[in-house]
C-alpha cells in the first residue's frame, strides 16, 4: 500500500513517513501543497494524509481540487484548529477522517489502516480467502493457521491482491502501489513475486488472467471482530 505525506514540519514528517515505513507501507512525502497536489494529481495513493496549514496552497484548497478533478483516494487531514466548524469544513471538501495535532502516532496510523480497510470495502483488519489469514496491523500471514514468511515485497502484493478480491489488478497497478516515486519501477518483477507467493503459500489463491494481471477470490473476507 503507498501512502503520501503533505506536511510541512520537516520533524513531523519525517516522524510519520518512518512510522509508516515500519509498518509495512510504501511513502513518499513533500513539504508543500503545490507539490503534494501535483503528486496525488499523477500518481496513485491508497491513502494520503494531508496537512491543512500548508504553505503555497492549504490543504483544503489542494483536497477540494483533487475532488473536482475526480481523485477519490482517501484523505486523512491533520489539522492544528480545533474548532468543530474547521473540522466540519475539512469534512465537506472531501477529508474522510481527521487528527487534531498534537496527536499519537499510533493513532494515526490506526486511521490509515481503516481508511485503506473501508475503501476496499472490508470491516476488519483480518483478511481471509481459503485457508489463508492476512493481518494488516501486524503484518502477518497464516496458512491454515501456519505463519508463512514472507519478503516485504511478497507481503505488498499479497496484501494489494486481498484487499481487491476479484479485481483483475494488472502488473502496472501492482508496481505503482509496490514503489515509491523514486523507484526504478519494473513491472516484470512482479511476476517473480507471484511466483515466489505461490510456492510460500502452497495453495491456489492467486490466480492469472492472461494478458491482464492477476486476481484473488472473491471470497476474500474480513473478519468480525477485529476493527480497530
Amino acid at each position: 500500500m503507498r501512502i503520501l505525506v503533505v506536511e510541512d514540519d520537516r520533524d513531523l514528517n519525517k516522524q510519520i513517513c518512518q512510522a509508516l515505513r515500519d509498518a509495512g507501507y510504501v511513502v513518499d512525502y513533500v513539504f508543500n501543497g503545490e507539490e503534494g497536489h501535483f503528486l496525488g494529481d499523477t500518481e496513485s495513493y491508497d491513502t494520503v494524509i494531508l496537512d491543512i496549514g500548508l504553505p503555497r496552497l492549504d490543504g483544503l484548497s489542494v483536497l477540494e481540487q483533487w475532488r473536482r478533478d475526480g481523485r477519490t483516494m482517501p484523505v486523512l487531514l491533520l489539522t492544528a484548529r480545533d474548532r468543530w466548524s474547521d473540522k466540519v469544513q475539512g469534512i465537506d471538501a472531501g477529508a474522510d477522517d481527521y487528527v487534531a495535532k498534537p496527536f499519537h502516532i499510533e493513532e494515526v496510523l490506526a486511521r490509515v489502516r481503516a481508511l485503506v480497510r473501508r475503501a476496499a470495502g472490508h470491516a476488519s483488519n483480518t483478511l481471509t480467502c481459503g485457508p489463508v489469514r492476512l493481518d494488516v496491523k501486524a503484518s502477518r500471514v497464516t496458512v491454515d493457521g501456519a505463519p508463512i514468511k514472507l519478503t516485504s515485497h511478497e507481503y505488498k502484493v499479497l496484501e494489494y491482491l486481498m484487499h481487491h478480491p476479484g479485481k483483475v489488478v494488472s502488473r502496472t497497478e501492482l508496481t505503482e502501489h509496490l514503489y515509491d516515486q523514486d523507484f526504478d519501477r519494473d513491472s516484470n518483477t512482479i511476476e517473480v513475486f507471484v511466483g515466489r507467493l505461490r510456492k510460500k503459500l502452497a495453495v491456489d489463491v492467486i490466480e492469472t488472467v492472461r494478458g491482464m494481471g492477476y486476481r484473488v477470490s472473491t471470497s476474500v473476507t474480513a473478519d468480525e471482530g477485529h476493527a480497530d
